[in-house]
This record gives C-alpha cells, sequence and structure tokens, in this order.
C-alpha cells in the first residue's frame, strides 16, 4: 500500500479520493504544508507517497501516469507529485524550505500550488522529476468554479480508456507490429490486466510457446513445421502483449527488464536450433547456417548497441546524414520502408513463422541471412557516414561504455599495458580480425599457423583498446571484435572432421552471445558493465578466441574430443554467465529499463 497526501480539505462532489484508493493508495488529508509535513513524516521511509492538491481534475490515468509508474523516483503532474524511497530525503527537505519561505513571507499555511512548488524544489535539488506526456489527458488545478466546470467538461470529452489503450503500444515498431498485431494484442493485454496477470508470466509464456515451437520444428515433419510457424506467431503476439501489459498497467520491474531483454534472442535461437535438428532428421546438415544466422544477427545488434551508446552523451551531435534522414522521416510511406528494410523482429519473424511453414529449414536460413546481412549493411553503412560528417565529441561515459562492450580480457588487458602509443585503435582491430578469419578459413583445420594469426589478433585487439575509444569510428572496435570470436569459432567448428562440431559451437556462441547481450543492458540500465572478475574468468573475446584454436591445433586428429571441448567450453561460459545474472538482476535492485527505441 501506497500514501496518497490531499494537501488540504477534499473539494464537495470530487472524485478525488476515489479514484486514489483505486490506484491502490491509503488516502490521507491535510490541513496546509505544516500537518503535511508530519503525515509526510508518519509514513514509512521505503513507502511511496503521493502529495495531490485537493482541487486536482484529470483523469484517473493522468493520475496513473504521474504516481504509479515504477521507473522514476520522482513524477509530477499540474496538482499531483510522488517520490519514491529514494527521493523521499529530498522531498521533506522540499517541503521544510517551502515551508519556511511560505512563514518568511507572511503567507501562513501554504496550500495552493504547493505541489507545484514542490516539484520546483526538487528540480533545484538535482532530482530527476519525471513529467509524463499526458497527450489529450487532462491533469489541472482549476481555482474558481467556472475553471473547474471547464475542466471537468474536458475530462468527460476524452475517453480516457481509449488513450489508455493507445498509450499501451510501442510509440515505434515496425510495420508488421503496428498493422498486424497492436491492433488486437492491446486488447489481450488488458485482458491479462483485468485479470491480475503481469508482464512476466506473459513473457514466461512466450517463451514457453516459441520452445515449444522449436520442438515442433525439431520433428522435421511437415505437419510439425506448420504448427512451429503458427506457434512462432503466437509467440511474438505475446512478446508484444507483455511490453503493453506492462505500459496499460504501469507494471515495470527489474526482473521484467530482465526477462524482455533476454528471452527474444533466446526464443529466436532456440529456433534456429529446432530449425537445425528438423533439417538434420530429413538429412539436410544446416547446423552452419543456423550458427552463421546467429552470428549475423548478434553482430548486427552490436552495431547498433556500440553506436547508440557511443552517441548517447555526445556534444554537437549533428550531421547531413542525420538531417537527410529527418527529411526522409516526414514522408510517411519512407518511414515505414525504412523500418521494413532492416528486418525488425515483427517482420523477421513473420518471414520465419511462413518460410518454416511452406518451405525448408535450408530456405528459411538462406532468406533470412541475406535479409539480414542487407539490413545490417544498411544500417551500418548510414551510421559510418553520420559518424564521417558530424563533429560529435565523445564523452568519458561513451568511451567507457564501448570498452565494456569490447569484452576485452586479461592478455588485451596486458598488451594495452605494454603496447599503447599509436592512434590506430579501429585499424588494428580490423587488420587483426581480418588476419585471423582469413587464417582459419584458408589454413587446415588444426594449423598452428591459425593459432599464430589469433596470437596476432591477441596484440592488436590488447593495443586497440589500450586508448579509450573515442574516435569518429572506434564505435566498430566492439562489433568487429564479436565477429573475430564467433566467425572463428564457426569456421573451426565447420572445418572438423566431427559429426556434432558444429551444435557444440552453436551452444558456445549461444552463451558467450547472451553475456554480451547481458552487458548490453546493464549498461543502458545504467548500473555499468558486468563485474571485471567475471570477465576474466570468461578470459574476454580474445583468451576464448585463442583458447579455442588452441584446442583445434591439439586435436586436430581427434575430431570427438574438439567436440567436447567446445561442449565443456560452452557449458561452462553458460553456468558462470547465468548464475551472475540472474544474482544482478534478481537482487541487485537495478532500474527497471524497457528500451522503447528497438525494433530489432
Amino acid at each position: 500500500m501506497s500514501t496518497a497526501i490531499l494537501t488540504g480539505p477534499p473539494v464537495p462532489g470530487s472524485s478525488l479520493d476515489g479514484d486514489l484508493r483505486s490506484l491502490g493508495f491509503d488516502v490521507r488529508i491535510a490541513s496546509g504544508a505544516e500537518e503535511t509535513g508530519a503525515l509526510l513524516a508518519a509514513v514509512p521511509a521505503g513507502e511511496r507517497v503521493a502529495l495531490v492538491d485537493p482541487r486536482f481534475v484529470g483523469h484517473l490515468h493522468a493520475l496513473r501516469l504521474t504516481l504509479t509508474d515504477p521507473r522514476f523516483p520522482a513524477a509530477a503532474a499540474p496538482g499531483a507529485l510522488t517520490a519514491q524511497r529514494e527521493a523521499r530525503p529530498a522531498l521533506a527537505r522540499a517541503l521544510a524550505t517551502v515551508s519556511a519561505t511560505s512563514g518568511a513571507a507572511g503567507t501562513g499555511t501554504l496550500t495552493d500550488g504547493l505541489t507545484d512548488a514542490l516539484a520546483e524544489a526538487l528540480d533545484a535539488e538535482s532530482v530527476a522529476v519525471h513529467r509524463p506526456q499526458l497527450g489529450t489527458l487532462v491533469a489541472t488545478v482549476p481555482t474558481d468554479a467556472e475553471a473547474r466546470h471547464e475542466a471537468r467538461a474536458a475530462v468527460e470529452a476524452v475517453d480516457d480508456e481509449a488513450v489508455r489503450l493507445r498509450s499501451a503500444v510501442k510509440a515505434h515498431d515496425g510495420f508488421f507490429t503496428t498493422f498486424f498485431i497492436s491492433p488486437y494484442s492491446r486488447y489481450i493485454a488488458r485482458w491479462c490486466a483485468r485479470r491480475g496477470l503481469t508482464p512476466n508470466q506473459v513473457t514466461t509464456a512466450s517463451l514457453l510457446t516459441a520452445l515449444i515451437a522449436a520442438g515442433c520444428a525439431a520433428t522435421g515433419e511437415r505437419g510439425g513445421y506448420i504448427a512451429a510457424g503458427v506457434l512462432l506467431l503466437v509467440s511474438f503476439v505475446l512478446d508484444c502483449t507483455d511490453g503493453q501489459l506492462a505500459r496499460y498497467a504501469l507494471k515495470y520491474s527489474t526482473m521484467g527488464a530482465w526477462l524482455d531483454a533476454t528471452f527474444d534472442r533466446a526464443k529466436e535461437y532456440a529456433f534456429y536450433a529446432g530449425l537445425a535438428l528438423g533439417a538434420a532428421r530429413d538429412g539436410d546438415d544446416v547446423w552452419a547456417l543456423a550458427l552463421g544466422a546467429m552470428v549475423l544477427m548478434t553482430c548486427r545488434h552490436v552495431v547498433d548497441f556500440s553506436f547508440n551508446e557511443a552517441n548517447h552523451d555526445a556534444t554537437a551531435n549533428t550531421s547531413p546524414t542525420a538531417a537527410l534522414s529527418s527529411k526522409l522521416d516526414s514522408v510517411g510511406w519512407t518511414v515505414w520502408a525504412r523500418r521494413m528494410i532492416i528486418l525488425p523482429i515483427g517482420e523477421r519473424w513473420a518471414m520465419i513463422a511462413v518460410l518454416t511453414a511452406a518451405t525448408s529449414p535450408r530456405i528459411v536460413f538462406w532468406a533470412l541471412i541475406i535479409g539480414c546481412a542487407f539490413g545490417a549493411c544498411y544500417t551500418t553503412a548510414g551510421r559510418v557516414l553520420r559518424s564521417l560528417t558530424r563533429k560529435a565529441k565523445r564523452t568519458d561515459r561513451a568511451a567507457q561504455a564501448l570498452a565494456d562492450l569490447a569484452d576485452s580480457g586479461p592478455l588485451a588487458e596486458l598488451v594495452g599495458r605494454v603496447w599503447k602509443h599509436h592512434p590506430m585503435r579501429l585499424p588494428f582491430a580490423v587488420a587483426g580480425a581480418a588476419l585471423l578469419l582469413a587464417t582459419a578459413w584458408v589454413e587446415p583445420f588444426g594449423s598452428w599457423i591459425t593459432v599464430s594469426a589469433a596470437i596476432v589478433y591477441v596484440l592488436t585487439s590488447g593495443s586497440a583498446v589500450a586508448k579509450p575509444l573515442k574516435g569518429a569510428l572506434d564505435w566498430l572496435v566492439p562489433p568487429v571484435f564479436r565477429a573475430a570470436e564467433y566467425g572463428t569459432v564457426l569456421i573451426l567448428a565447420a572445418k572438423a572432421d566431427a559429426a556434432h562440431a558444429l551444435p557444440a559451437a552453436f551452444g558456445l556462441v549461444a552463451a558467450v552471445a547472451y553475456h554480451h547481450y547481458d552487458t548490453v543492458y546493464r549498461i543502458r540500465g545504467g548500473t555499468g558493465a558486468p563485474p571485471a572478475w567475471l570477465v576474466r574468468v570468461t578470459g574476454g573475446h580474445e583468451g576464448r578466441t585463442l583458447l579455442v584454436t588452441v584446442l583445434a591445433a591439439l586435436l586436430a586428429d581427434r575430431g570427438d574430443d574438439f567436440t567436447l571441448a567446445l561442449t565443456a567450453m560452452a557449458v561452462a561460459v553458460a553456468l558462470v554467465v547465468l548464475v551472475e545474472s540472474i544474482r544482478f538482476w534478481v537482487s541487485s535492485g537495478a532500474p527497471a529499463v524497457h528500451d522503447e527505441g528497438e525494433t530489432a
């Protein structure tokens, strides 16, 4: 239960008391600033408290958006203010300041405009006060009977529930999601909310449905493929519903942020594995294509993450390319065309589902690889042009985020301390990665020349991150590292003379990719990268890459042993990163971050 304090006597005929109680608040009434302070002090320190002007007139959903969103320490709208545990001390100080100012001015007990004055005082204390975008919703404090009548008429003129349903849908989504899923999934979200279901439960249902779909695909039968395609679309509907339920009911949580951030990739990559297993039942080995699709998708996402983090708080962050993009956005059809060609998650899952039901796993993977490769080239080229033409200045925070995304281990740290006096960060990273991938491709499986190339890669990757990544294109360094590590595992597993080397490699890349996605969402949540010990224990990207090449050389004549080695690496990495990730997201109190911009 949370507590709401009316800062004065209720207005006759007002529904404010009932509205606040319907939102889960225990309502108390004060006669002015002094009694408000006493009631505020009596509320337990860990409890959310809301201060509301008794003259407030507005929609229930306006109050809900202002007073119940768990993501913000403090929030305000005209006539209403809320503070959670972390903002309570600042609120108490602000109330004392406002009361003292009111007494010194001879106004006695301040009631008029108290909540607005407190919001300004919190701003002055550098407390981030969230002010929700209410749009057509009404939130006002009328000062006379005529204004109150007009405000009530304005409330009646807008359908509160219709606005709430519309706002449950993500503002920027793909074409398929916007026009083929959201028109009805929002009503599923409302149905879930009215029955007390939580977003986490819907997210889990989406995961289970996708895993069942993967199991159907693994049967290798046409009926199984058709069922898999249908269930994959159902899983996607539920995936949209969980976010819409979170926005509809304002039920955000740290656990929900973690589930939402990781389950999409787990579902998609599990479905890849199901398709590969189904194809194997039909005598078609497509594990290399499945792993290639996962590598391409993960590297594409790292490009997105790195670019966004590099420019998150960059100054002078403009370019002619960005200006052209803004002009294109003003032409309606170009917005949807540009969203579709990058093959975001809605279009991608729809394509996978339809092709799974109608064709074969090999066709599914080739379509996926071609489509995602085109989308990756399109987005990366645009971001490179923006980076070259803008005069952005990278901040220390951006450089640290890129360093964390690089996932450099103890070998790279050692190299960086010894060899760091050069400015060519990206060229060194690209040269080392290209040499390693080319050598692994050209040389026979298990060649010690490949190990030598991996040693060179350790040297170049370590020197690339020895200095802060503040160059115009330095955001490309983490994606280059991902491509080098994942690509090396893929090539060596494909060349190994062992039946199950590629499935083992698939598991290893999946475990490492989880670690990299987990790093991204920790950074986005403002909690920093995983602990240094985790990166050291897992070896960093350069340590794992070198180890795989050494294992291939040592076990060149024993393909099955190489498979066992990859499997052992996969299990070890998965156990370490999963245990630490679960511990962090369950117990750390990390913020409930739900990304509204990513459509991939």
